[in-house]
């Protein structure tokens, strides 16, 4: 593993400079989730933006690397509540999808308004792991604190023999994912507590601790534990990991999903939905995984899977047409919503949501 200097951040950075990703040139939230061709019961969504609640990033964070970093787009964010205000965890790229990303978190006050951290960013590449970025996050509340779920980017040593994922895709060789784990007990200051998911399990990539969710943003224990569905890397193998604290893990090899019904393949999951009568699953209830596939034909796609609560890996039914909400959806208002930045034109720095369509 390549060592964190602030010439390597500067190499990454002007790497970011000049990427292009075709797909988020083209992809749309409103092509998953605005329509639903069909709408059982249990399904979440089709989703609506709502223009009121857009946040738009007008000022430049300080960069504490030093290396004169700044964002182009801001997407992929996680959304939680907190005394009536929403905090909004977003990654803030040079280019959109692009290496050395940020987080950084911004509230909504409904009497005032947005306001973005003058602190940001709240999470920046500071261990070897991250050299490439820190991306994509993902917050839940648990045992009375919060928890950030973030993607470390870093450079695979050659000489390691570590065998990485998809290294033509950054113009900085071989390239690492791992999910690392942060904590915080007021959404503003975090701590860094390392690396989620060990090597023999990743190999050397794992993207998307989902982690199922309420509709107050909590994690919810089932089987007595937390579980982590792991759908992108680990050698193709799609594994669960079982936690009692949220911070110390152990994953097993785990089919839980068979797209048998819809075709394609598998992309990644996005976020697991736990909805019931009091929102922590010892009741029963419906537990809904929404992600994100190629479909027969190729095309990118959404679509949800049904489970009851107490069986997480059994799946009951399946529907074309999702949210693909990465930070997890969030009841705000009285209705299912979450954030997306992938419309905003490039160089805008906007963020857009999206609420349930309640007919």
């Amino acid at each position: 593993m390549q060592k964190i200097t602030t010439e390597a951040l500067f190499h990454s950075y002007e790497g970011a400079l000049t990427f292009s990703n075709p797909l988020t040139d083209t992809i749309s939230t409103d092509q998953f989730s605005a329509e639903y061709p069909e709408h059982p019961e249990w399904a979440v969504g089709p989703f609506r933006k709502d223009e009121s609640l857009t946040f738009r990033q007008v000022q430049d964070w300080a960069d504490p690397t030093g290396i004169g970093w700044t964002a182009d787009s801001i997407f992929n964010p996680s959304v939680m509540e907190r005394d009536g205000k929403l905090y909004l965890f977003y990654r803030a790229s040079p280019r959109k999808e692009s290496v050395s990303s940020r987080i950084g978190v911004a509230v909504y006050d409904p009497e005032t308004g947005w306001q973005d951290n003058p602190s940001n960013p709240v999470i920046y590449p500071t261990q070897d792991n991250e050299i490439l970025g820190c991306e994509d996050p993902k917050v839940y509340q648990a045992n009375g604190r919060y928890y950030m779920f973030y993607n470390g980017i870093w450079t695979i040593d050659r000489s390691e023999e570590q065998a990485g994922q998809d290294p033509d895709v950054y113009p900085l060789g071989d390239v690492g994912c791992d999910i690392n784990v942060a904590v915080s007990d007021d959404l503003i200051h975090w701590e860094k507590l390392g690396q989620a998911v060990p090597y023999e399990v990743s190999r050397f990539w794992a993207k998307g601790a989902v982690i199922p969710r309420n509709a107050q943003g909590d994690a919810v224990k089932i089987g007595g534990h937390y579980l982590m569905y792991l759908s992108e890397g680990c050698g193709g193998t799609t594994h669960v990991g079982r936690s009692a604290d949220m911070v110390n893990w152990t994953f097993e090899p785990q089919e839980y999903l068979d797209l048998g019904p819809l075709g394609g393949s598998l992309h990644e999951v996005a976020c697991a939905i736990v909805d019931d009568g009091d929102g922590t699953g010892s009741d029963g209830g419906n537990l809904v995984l929404d992600f994100f596939y190629g479909d027969a034909d190729g095309q990118f796609s959404a679509a949800q899977a049904l489970y009851d609560v107490n069986q997480p890996f059994t799946q009951k039914a399946m529907h074309r047409g999702g949210s693909l909400a990465w930070g997890g959806l969030l009841k705000f208002g009285g209705t299912w919503m979450f954030a997306q930045g992938w419309d905003a034109p490039s160089g805008s720095r906007e963020m857009y949501f999206y609420r349930a369509d309640p007919s």
